[in-house]
């Protein structure tokens, strides 16, 4: 009866081998296509926030995905009101455009600043 056991464990691990050897590949092959299909569509908005505060952009509070690209709303490194369109597969930079502070719109002056004694820059 021992005997018999210890035949049909082996009988089971081999099985087992098999089945683990045939499946593998199947496996491998679904992984290596979730990766090809996850470059296709680009980072994420993590990676794309990670990428920008690398940059130096700051207070992003806004990032929009349109197609192969994102809208990102952002602070630059002078403390400008900043929209960016970046690139949705590498992150890079395609466009940038300076917002004018909503004040200036208020008053009219979208590009002068006024310092403190009234003066204008």
């Amino acid at each position: 009866m021992r005997t018999s056991h210890i035949l049909s464990a082996v009988v089971l691990g081999t099985g087992f081998v098999a089945g683990a050897a045939t499946f593998a590949p199947a496996i491998a092959q679904s992984a290596a296509a979730q990766s090809t299909a996850q470059a296709q569509q680009g980072l994420t908005m993590g990676q794309i926030y990670d990428k920008l505060v690398a940059q130096g952009f700051r207070d992003i509070d806004e990032i929009e995905r349109e197609r192969d690209r994102f809208e990102v709303k952002a602070t630059n490194a002078e403390g400008k009101r900043v929209k960016l369109d970046v690139d949705a597969t590498s992150g890079d930079i395609l466009d940038t455009r300076t917002k004018s502070d909503k004040r200036d719109r208020a008053s009219g002056d979208t590009d002068r600043r006024t310092t403190r004694d009234g003066g204008a820059n």
